[in-house]
Protein backbone atom coordinates (compact mmCIF):
# COMPACT_ATOMS: atom_id res chain seq x y z
CA UNK A 1 0.00 0.00 0.00
CA UNK A 2 1.61 3.72 -1.02
CA UNK A 3 1.13 6.14 1.61
CA UNK A 4 1.04 10.05 1.26
CA UNK A 5 2.28 12.01 3.80
CA UNK A 6 2.06 16.08 4.37
CA UNK A 7 2.72 18.57 6.93
CA UNK A 8 2.78 22.46 7.58
CA UNK A 9 3.67 23.79 10.57
CA UNK A 10 0.86 25.59 11.61
CA UNK A 11 -2.84 25.74 11.51
CA UNK A 12 -2.98 28.68 10.02
CA UNK A 13 -1.39 26.90 6.47
CA UNK A 14 -3.26 24.28 4.37
CA UNK A 15 -2.28 21.19 3.44
CA UNK A 16 -4.10 21.35 -0.05
CA UNK A 17 -1.29 22.12 -2.37
CA UNK A 18 1.45 19.07 -1.11
CA UNK A 19 -1.89 17.15 -1.52
CA UNK A 20 -2.41 17.88 -5.04
CA UNK A 21 1.05 17.58 -6.11
CA UNK A 22 1.22 14.15 -4.88
CA UNK A 23 -2.26 13.10 -5.64
CA UNK A 24 -1.10 14.12 -9.30
CA UNK A 25 1.92 11.81 -9.08
CA UNK A 26 -0.07 9.07 -7.96
CA UNK A 27 -2.36 9.29 -10.51
CA UNK A 28 1.00 9.00 -13.08
CA UNK A 29 2.12 6.21 -11.57
CA UNK A 30 -1.11 4.42 -11.52
CA UNK A 31 -1.07 4.12 -7.85
CA UNK A 32 -4.75 4.28 -6.63
CA UNK A 33 -6.01 4.12 -3.16
CA UNK A 34 -2.99 5.69 -1.58
CA UNK A 35 -3.94 6.79 2.01
CA UNK A 36 -3.20 10.09 3.06
CA UNK A 37 -1.26 11.20 6.28
CA UNK A 38 -1.97 14.67 7.25
CA UNK A 39 -0.20 16.74 10.61
CA UNK A 40 -0.27 20.88 11.31
CA UNK A 41 2.89 20.94 13.69
CA UNK A 42 6.64 21.98 13.40
CA UNK A 43 8.63 19.23 12.16
CA UNK A 44 11.11 19.39 15.19
CA UNK A 45 8.82 17.27 17.08
CA UNK A 46 8.36 13.59 17.12
CA UNK A 47 4.71 13.14 19.13
CA UNK A 48 2.93 13.79 15.24
CA UNK A 49 -0.23 12.17 15.24
CA UNK A 50 -0.30 11.66 11.15
CA UNK A 51 3.44 10.28 11.58
CA UNK A 52 2.85 8.03 14.00
CA UNK A 53 0.10 6.44 12.15
CA UNK A 54 2.34 6.50 9.38
CA UNK A 55 4.88 4.98 10.96
CA UNK A 56 2.94 2.11 11.88
CA UNK A 57 2.02 0.99 9.05
CA UNK A 58 5.30 0.61 7.93
CA UNK A 59 6.31 -1.22 10.50
CA UNK A 60 3.73 -3.60 10.48
CA UNK A 61 4.47 -4.39 6.66
CA UNK A 62 1.18 -2.81 5.42
CA UNK A 63 2.91 0.55 3.94
CA UNK A 64 5.55 -0.33 1.26
CA UNK A 65 5.84 3.24 -0.15
CA UNK A 66 5.99 6.62 1.46
CA UNK A 67 5.48 9.40 -0.73
CA UNK A 68 6.82 13.02 0.39
CA UNK A 69 7.06 16.35 -1.33
CA UNK A 70 10.26 17.52 0.02
CA UNK A 71 12.75 15.33 2.54
CA UNK A 72 11.74 18.23 5.60
CA UNK A 73 8.09 17.78 5.59
CA UNK A 74 9.22 14.51 7.11
CA UNK A 75 11.55 16.01 9.66
CA UNK A 76 13.74 19.48 9.96
CA UNK A 77 16.78 17.77 11.87
CA UNK A 78 19.28 15.37 10.24
CA UNK A 79 19.03 13.35 13.26
CA UNK A 80 15.31 13.19 13.28
CA UNK A 81 15.40 12.42 9.15
CA UNK A 82 18.04 9.93 9.65
CA UNK A 83 16.26 8.20 11.84
CA UNK A 84 13.39 7.90 9.97
CA UNK A 85 14.87 7.02 6.82
CA UNK A 86 17.13 4.50 8.60
CA UNK A 87 13.54 2.98 9.94
CA UNK A 88 12.04 2.59 6.29
CA UNK A 89 15.25 1.11 5.28
CA UNK A 90 15.42 -1.92 7.60
CA UNK A 91 11.11 -1.90 7.21
CA UNK A 92 12.16 -2.11 3.14
CA UNK A 93 9.79 0.86 2.60
CA UNK A 94 10.58 3.10 -0.42
CA UNK A 95 10.67 6.69 -0.11
CA UNK A 96 9.39 8.91 -3.05
CA UNK A 97 10.32 12.84 -2.48
CA UNK A 98 8.67 14.28 -5.47
CA UNK A 99 10.29 17.79 -5.29
CA UNK A 100 14.14 16.49 -5.02
CA UNK A 101 13.81 13.48 -7.52
CA UNK A 102 14.50 10.63 -5.38
CA UNK A 103 12.50 7.23 -5.65
CA UNK A 104 13.69 4.21 -4.50
CA UNK A 105 10.29 2.15 -5.49
CA UNK A 106 12.26 0.72 -8.45
CA UNK A 107 14.90 -1.27 -9.09
CA UNK A 108 16.93 0.89 -10.73
CA UNK A 109 20.90 2.47 -10.41
CA UNK A 110 19.79 5.58 -9.86
CA UNK A 111 17.47 4.15 -7.04
CA UNK A 112 20.42 2.10 -5.73
CA UNK A 113 22.78 5.05 -5.32
CA UNK A 114 19.93 7.39 -3.75
CA UNK A 115 19.46 4.95 -1.60
CA UNK A 116 22.85 3.82 -0.59
CA UNK A 117 23.46 8.05 -0.24
CA UNK A 118 20.22 8.01 2.49
CA UNK A 119 21.69 5.17 4.20
CA UNK A 120 25.13 6.67 4.65
CA UNK A 121 23.62 9.95 5.24
CA UNK A 122 21.73 7.97 8.01
CA UNK A 123 24.74 6.03 9.14
CA UNK A 124 26.45 8.81 9.47
CA UNK A 125 23.92 10.59 11.85
CA UNK A 126 23.95 7.42 13.87
CA UNK A 127 27.44 7.66 14.10
CA UNK A 128 27.73 11.45 15.78
CA UNK A 129 24.75 10.38 18.24
CA UNK A 130 26.92 8.14 19.42
CA UNK A 131 29.95 9.26 19.66
CA UNK A 132 28.13 12.35 21.51
CA UNK A 133 26.63 10.36 23.70
CA UNK A 134 30.05 8.34 24.27
CA UNK A 135 31.59 11.75 24.97
CA UNK A 136 28.77 12.95 27.50
CA UNK A 137 29.06 9.75 29.85
CA UNK A 138 33.17 9.83 29.88
CA UNK A 139 32.06 13.96 31.23
CA UNK A 140 29.74 12.67 33.70
CA UNK A 141 32.10 9.67 34.97
CA UNK A 142 34.91 12.65 35.32
CA UNK A 143 32.62 15.01 37.17
CA UNK A 144 31.68 11.82 39.72
CA UNK A 145 28.38 11.33 38.57
CA UNK A 146 26.46 8.03 39.36
CA UNK A 147 25.50 6.54 35.61
CA UNK A 148 22.80 3.72 34.97
CA UNK A 149 18.96 2.99 35.56
CA UNK A 150 18.14 4.20 39.40
CA UNK A 151 19.04 1.64 42.28
CA UNK A 152 14.95 -0.43 43.16
CA UNK A 153 16.24 -1.13 46.82
CA UNK A 154 15.80 2.35 48.44
CA UNK A 155 12.11 2.09 47.78
CA UNK A 156 12.21 -1.63 49.88
CA UNK A 157 14.98 -1.00 52.08
CA UNK A 158 12.45 -0.29 55.42
CA UNK A 159 10.03 -3.15 55.02
CA UNK A 160 12.93 -5.61 53.90
CA UNK A 161 14.23 -4.27 57.42
CA UNK A 162 10.93 -4.67 59.21
CA UNK A 163 10.48 -8.33 57.46
CA UNK A 164 14.50 -9.17 58.87
CA UNK A 165 13.24 -8.02 62.42
CA UNK A 166 10.29 -10.15 62.35
CA UNK A 167 12.00 -13.46 61.15
CA UNK A 168 15.00 -12.83 63.91
CA UNK A 169 12.06 -12.50 66.76
CA UNK A 170 9.82 -15.65 65.59
CA UNK A 171 13.80 -17.26 65.12
CA UNK A 172 14.17 -16.15 68.97
CA UNK A 173 10.48 -17.53 70.13
CA UNK A 174 11.12 -21.07 68.13
CA UNK A 175 14.69 -21.62 69.91
CA UNK A 176 13.06 -20.60 73.49
CA UNK A 177 10.28 -23.03 73.03
CA UNK A 178 12.59 -25.64 71.29
CA UNK A 179 14.89 -25.35 74.52
CA UNK A 180 11.32 -26.04 76.89
CA UNK A 181 10.85 -28.71 75.20
CA UNK A 182 14.13 -30.68 74.62
CA UNK A 183 13.80 -29.91 78.92
CA UNK A 184 10.75 -31.88 79.27
CA UNK A 185 11.87 -34.72 77.27
CA UNK A 186 14.77 -35.15 79.29
CA UNK A 187 12.71 -34.44 82.40
CA UNK A 188 10.67 -37.54 82.01
CA UNK A 189 11.86 -40.68 83.02
CA UNK A 190 12.19 -43.55 80.97
CA UNK A 191 9.93 -46.49 81.39
CA UNK A 192 10.52 -49.90 79.69
CA UNK A 193 7.51 -51.45 80.33
CA UNK A 194 5.55 -48.46 78.52
CA UNK A 195 6.04 -49.98 75.40
CA UNK A 196 4.51 -53.47 76.25
CA UNK A 197 1.85 -52.18 78.46
CA UNK A 198 0.70 -49.92 75.25
CA UNK A 199 0.57 -53.35 73.28
CA UNK A 200 -0.98 -55.65 75.88
CA UNK A 201 -3.75 -53.10 75.87
CA UNK A 202 -4.53 -52.88 71.87
CA UNK A 203 -4.61 -56.82 72.17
Amino acid sequence: MKAIYTRVSTDRQSNDSQLWELREFCRRRGWQNAVEFCDQITGTRFDRAGLDKLMQGVRSGRIDTVIVAKLDRLARSLTGLALLLDELQRHRCALVVTGQGIDTSEDSPTARLQLAILGAVAAFERDLIAERTRAGLAAARANGKRLGRPGTLDQYRERVAALVALARKFHRRIKQRSGKCVQRLESIEPNENAPHRFFNDRL
